[in-house]
């Protein structure tokens, strides 16, 4: 019983550890896809803003590293 209470514990343990990462990960995700859908012209579902302005349409430009702009 207390072997399975330790892995029950660490698991528990890596899921609170993890938890953010994956939560960022997934909103990254969504912000990639809002944006290539914008740069394609189509505009995304608005939640809840009624009349808004249309997003500005913006290139993305990968640098080398964040310190070098390319």
């Amino acid at each position: 019983m207390n072997t399975f209470l330790s892995y029950l514990a660490i698991a528990a343990l890596v899921a609170l550890i993890l938890l953010p990462a994956l939560v960022g990960h997934a909103q990254e995700r969504r912000i990639d896809r809002q944006l290539r859908e914008a740069e394609r012209g189509r505009t995304p579902a608005p939640r809840g803003t009624a009349g808004a302005a249309q997003p500005v349409v913006a290139t993305r430009h990968l640098f080398a590293g964040s310190w070098a702009r390319v």
